[in-house]
């Protein structure tokens, strides 16, 4: 899902080369005119229910255009080069909210037209005024206790040669390199060049026992691998795939904080159809559609009273029973240091 930002693109972001688009129309701003029939918004494909869709469509008398973006990137870039003028919501992730709102790419959003933000719980909000949470993901080890020759106790295990050819894992600079810093005793944000550094060298050796980037469920459950380093939605549904054969377990670290990130959404300058975005947000954070979504996708809420509101299924999946759920860490933004990572990245990326 998260990937990285390219040099450009973060250094359009982090030195604010665009100046920003033009006004909202008169639907955006509300007031006498029309109420907004369409609704244009990007974020991550196979993340919301096509049936929560319909029945907003219906009950809006509008129109919901969906548009996938592949890494953070394309979202990164929409929202740069003037997203309002093509999209009225763009899904992005906490690390980025400081840059975004220094640069002007988004909107304040009017929180009395979303009364059913107060549900999200106050721990999980980034830069309150100008994003909606959606969904979190904890990153982690999920691995097959029959098939993994290591037990897996901490980062550094991951590069044991006896891993050789056995791990699936999620990509993207942000998501890697933390966990080589925490592995190595360093801030997993680091702005030193030289953990960064070491972070690669580390990496180097992950890499070399990486079978595949990405389709971890798919991978573990069909024995591609016997490790993964994955968000705790894909692992659920790799549980849940091997029903009563599941022999996977969640490596239960003595030590290593995991990642915690959120994914958001955002109203990019200029967004032309802001009244129904906001009609969109209110439905979207509403306890009863959310806990829907929950179904298909079982990944962790920051609503609390849609997770009360969630089936037993989902309030028992052992995708999200573990012990250290308190011990983790956030990625935040580093600013330009990010070209930093990105270049020591395509140095990863090459030697693959």
């Amino acid at each position: 899902m998260k990937k990285l930002i390219s040099m450009l693109l973060i250094s359009v972001l982090i030195m604010g080369l665009f100046t920003g688009c033009g006004s909202s129309t008169d639907s955006a701003k509300g007031g006498n005119a029309e109420p907004s029939t369409e609704l244009n918004i990007y974020m991550w494909q196979q993340y919301i229910s096509d049936d929560l869709i319909v029945e907003f469509e219906k009950d809006n008398n509008a129109k919901v255009n969906l548009s996938y973006m592949s890494d953070n990137a394309d979202a990164i870039t929409k929202l740069t080069a003037g997203g309002g003028q093509e999209y009225d919501l763009i899904m992005t992730c906490d690390a980025y909210m400081e840059s975004l709102v220094e640069g002007g790419y988004v909107e304040k959003i009017n929180f009395e037209n979303i009364p059913n933000a107060k549900n999200i719980n106050e721990s999980y909000w980034t830069a309150k005024e100008y994003c909606v949470p959606y969904l979190m993901n904890y990153i982690y080890i999920v691995y097959n206790k029959d098939t993994s020759p290591v037990e897996i106790k901490s980062y550094n295990d991951l590069i044991n040669p006896a891993l050789k050819g056995q791990i699936a894992s999620i990509d993207g600079a942000r998501n890697l390199f933390p966990i080589a810093l925490v592995a190595l005793g360093y801030d997993p944000n680091s702005i030193n060049e030289n953990e960064i550094a070491e972070a690669y060298e580390w990496l180097v050796k992950y890499n070399d026992n990486v079978v595949a980037y990405g389709n971890a469920e798919q991978n573990l459950t069909n024995g591609t691998a016997s490790v993964a380093f994955t968000y705790d939605g894909n692992a659920s549904w790799a549980m849940s795939e091997l029903g009563d054969k599941n022999n996977l377990v969640i490596a239960d670290f003595e030590k290593d904080p995991v990642q915690l990130g959120f994914d958001l959404y955002v109203v990019p300058k200029g967004a032309r159809h802001v009244d129904l975005a906001e009609k969109f947000l209110n439905y979207i954070t509403d306890p009863e559609v959310m806990a829907a979504n929950l179904v298909e996708y079982p990944y962790s809420c920051p609503n609390d009273a849609a997770v009360e509101a969630a089936s037993d299924d989902y309030k028992n999946d052992p995708a999200r029973d573990f012990a250290y759920k308190e011990n983790v860490f956030f990625q935040k933004d580093v600013g330009n240091v990010i070209t930093i990572y990105n270049d020591y990245y395509q140095k990863l990326k090459v030697g693959e």
